[in-house]
């Protein structure tokens, strides 16, 4: 009896656990440009902040247009830390300190509903 009991509740948590992450699969754009700058090492700069830093000659671009596809984590702020670290990757590679978010998404990749972040950036270089 207590065996059943058990295994009743194993399935009960994971069937909670895979019901929850289905359907938190995205975030709002607030919560994405929020939450990210806190994930990366690199600067966090906004389209509009780096086109005057850019003017200002306080930064230049290195790569534009860079993309990284994120592992598929549990939750959406799983794939948001594995994005923060490609992020910085590439800036590192890049010689750069700093990136700009251009947009991401994220993309259903089986039946199951399971989604993958998308992102695309351009990496830079600031004072």
């Amino acid at each position: 009896m207590v065996k059943l009991i058990k295994l009743n509740l194993v399935i009960a948590i994971i069937f909670s656990f895979v019901s929850c992450t289905n359907f938190a699969t995205s975030m709002s754009p607030k919560e994405v440009n929020k939450t990210l700058p806190t994930l990366t090492k690199a600067k966090f700069a906004s389209p509009k902040a780096a086109e005057a830093a850019i003017k200002n000659n306080r930064c230049k671009y290195l790569v534009r247009g860079r993309t990284y596809v994120a592992p598929k984590k549990a939750t959406v702020h799983g794939d948001l830390k594995y994005g923060a670290q490609g992020i910085d990757d590439w800036v590192e590679i890049d010689g750069g300190n700093a990136y700009v978010l251009i947009s991401y998404k994220w993309v259903v990749v089986d039946n199951n509903g399971s989604t993958q972040l998308n992102l695309e950036f351009d990496t830079m270089l600031c004072e």
